[in-house]
């Protein structure tokens, strides 16, 4: 009988026979091992525990504390829920169902809408399917063949026509289920410990609206019910600060069906909090040598031709429209209108680096099934900004661009974030623009930016933009979760398309290097972390009523006037409740507001000239003259701390 050479990663050699698995050697090592074990790595490639090797290989053995087994788990579990609907309900077409970030989801085609019930119900057959312990099991079928089999299963003939070579791999979960699918799979349905499913939801065949609608199930799934509680729990957290209800309860923000989608009205108090974000990062421009500029909402199509958008981008723009002298495009971008800016004057090297920043309004076409809130919309405000510079500046640009990100997240309360960099393919796929010596130049001075900011970065190969390679940093909020926030971005094809130019100190002409830079990201996407950051509870420089005076009684409403017009023209933003109800209904109701200071006065404080103060995490803070009451505050927002 022949044998198999296969190398482990610590270097040692195994000889198997021909026709061992990956589970047989991982038995081999440890019972223990075998038991953990979830999938395998057999020439670099996911590959099932229980499929045999072909020749020689190197093995490694995935266990629940590798990520990529977690995939191949909750890609399996997707498997079971398939298997459950069928049994269920015979008649049902399937589409997908892939692993996704935190779960996985099927896509079913039936006349009948799932209802929440039904998910119950779906979710107990999964588990009596579970019960059974059913092996995935891998079979290698030929296209013809396949077709033939599908030929009822509109879906999956229509995937195997696409996708599948002359044979391909199907995987089957007991004796009347089996799917057109690339796996790797876990070994038996009694490997999966802990799921739940979640939510039901349309969505379009291969994601056209084109197409028809299809059911979409979602679900997760992880090794252990401890991690699956804790993952729920952190869900409910979630939901607790949902920006969209929070919005709603403190009357910030609301979208018009009037006006259409992913278009943001902010209302009083979500103005407050949004201009001083904005005054913040304005003030910061100016600190740092920025030169504010402001720019058109719209613009001749031309320009978007001779940047590229509307040949690269023009699926996420809205239509143009017909004017008098031309056609006209919403601005998706702000970069266009800043190298207007910059070329509309010779520059010398003398005049570089010239830093143009704006608080810009863009629009961008989300389709409906995408807009979120505040996090994903049609019309937003970038704090964009655009740096060209010489090959000797860029370095420094890209440090204190970095630098700057990193102070605006302390800034706003996020002491934990993580940073990549994304790379090209160094040329291999053709899709990036530039040479290779620039792009040599702009991710050298990225990846020696981070080092001297003591950064750690993680490198993301073939994921820059086309134009260029680009750090991007994900802040880490309140309850663990990882938002995108700020970028750093180079710009090869920008400079070139416009013909941007300096005279160099030789006294020749020379392209500047572009920089793209957006700290927040977007207004309204920063603004909706926020909320959800702190729970609408924001820190005293940013709330937006920072204190409320509560009269007990109508008999101290002027006292309740005269300390409310001295902390206003101390500069605090306060609020007086003149209604005839209880102090504690006055109370609860500036609690529920998320209000930092409750000044209350009654018959007391008034002919003492003091005041009650009460905050809304410490509860009872003493009687104090107001002088004191209004001084604490003023700290609190000179300051800017950002905790209670």
């Amino acid at each position: 009988m022949s044998s198999y050479s296969i190398t482990l990663p610590d270097g040692s050699v195994k000889s198997v026979p021909a026709g061992s698995r990956p589970l047989d050697v991982a038995q081999s090592i440890s019972p223990r091992l075998a038991q953990e074990a979830i999938v395998a790595r057999v020439n670099g490639d996911l590959f099932d525990l229980t499929r045999p090797f072909e020749g020689d290989a190197t093995l490694q053995i995935l266990t629940t504390k590798n990520p990529e087994a977690l995939e191949v788990y909750r890609h399996s579990t997707a498997h079971l829920l398939a298997l459950a609907v069928l049994e269920l309900w015979p008649d049902t077409q399937l589409g997908i169902g892939p692993p996704v970030e935190n779960g996985f989801y099927y896509d079913f085609d039936r006349e009948e809408k799932f209802t929440p019930e039904d998910l119950e119900k779906i979710e107990a057959k999964m588990w009596e399917i579970q019960k059974r312990n059913l092996p995935y099991e891998r079979v290698m079928t030929g296209k013809e063949e396949g077709l033939q089999k599908y030929s009822k299963a509109w879906m999956k003939c229509q995937l195997i026509a696409e996708r599948a070579g002359e044979t391909f791999s199907e995987y089957t979960l007991g004796p009347n289920f089996i799917d057109f699918c690339r796996g790797p799979h876990v070994p038996s349905t009694d490997r999966i410990k802990a799921f739940k499913l979640q939510s039901i939801a349309g969505a379009y065949w291969k994601g056209d609206e084109k197409n028809k609608q299809l059911q979409r199930i979602y679900g997760t799934a992880f090794f252990s019910t401890k991690d699956l509680d804790e993952y729920l729990a952190r869900l409910e957290e979630a939901k607790r600060r949902d920006h969209r209800r929070i919005g709603q309860d403190l009357d910030l923000f609301s979208i018009q069906d009037l006006a259409g989608p992913g278009l943001i009205f902010f209302h009083p108090k979500g103005g407050t909090v949004r201009r001083i974000l904005e005054d913040w990062m304005r003030d910061q421009y100016v600190a740092r040598g920025y030169s504010l500029v402001y720019t058109p909402h719209v613009a001749k199509i031309d320009l978007w031709k001779t940047s590229g958008h509307f040949n690269f981008y023009n699926q996420n723009m809205f239509k143009s429209m017909e004017l008098d002298d031309a056609e006209y495009q919403l601005k998706p971008m702000n970069c266009p209108f800043h190298i207007l800016i910059y070329a509309d004057k010779p520059k010398s090297y003398r005049d570089l680096p010239v830093r143009l920043g704006e608080l810009g309004t863009v629009y961008r076409y989300e389709r409906s099934g995408t807009m979120h809130g505040l996090l994903r919309v049609r019309g937003f405000t970038q704090d964009d900004a655009h740096i060209f510079c010489t090959p000797e500046q860029v370095e420094d640009e890209v440090v204190n661009c970095l630098q700057f990100a990193i102070d605006t997240l302390k800034a706003f309360g996020f002491e934990t974030y993580e940073a990549e960099l994304s790379t090209w393919d160094k040329g291999v796929s053709g899709k990036y623009d530039g040479s290779p010596e620039q792009w040599e130049l702009a991710e050298k001075a990225l990846q020696t930016a981070t080092e001297r900011l003591n950064l750690k970065v993680r490198v993301m190969t073939d994921e820059a933009a086309f134009y260029g390679p680009k750090i991007d940093m994900k802040l880490v909020d309140a309850i663990g979760r990882l938002w995108q926030l700020s970028t750093v971005q180079f710009d090869f094809t920008l400079p070139r398309r416009f013909g941007l130019e300096y005279v160099g100190e030789d006294g020749k002409k020379h392209q500047p290097l572009m920089v793209h830079r957006a700290l927040f990201g977007s207004v309204e996407r920063f603004f909706g972390i926020l909320v959800e950051h702190y729970a609408g509870a924001f820190p005293v420089w940013l709330a937006p009523i920072q204190a409320a005076v509560l009269p007990i009684t109508d008999k101290q409403m002027d006292y309740a006037r005269q300390v409310k017009n001295e902390m206003a023209a101390a500069g605090i933003r306060v609020w007086l409740d003149d209604r005839s109800e209880k102090i504690n209904l006055k109370i609860r109701d500036a609690q529920l507001q998320k209000i930092p200071y409750m000044i209350v006065v009654g018959g007391r404080e008034a002919e003492q000239g003091t005041v009650s103060v009460r905050h809304r995490k410490l509860g009872d803070l003493g009687v104090k003259p107001i002088a004191d009451s209004i001084a604490e505050i003023k700290q609190k927002m000179d300051s800017k701390q950002t905790t209670d």
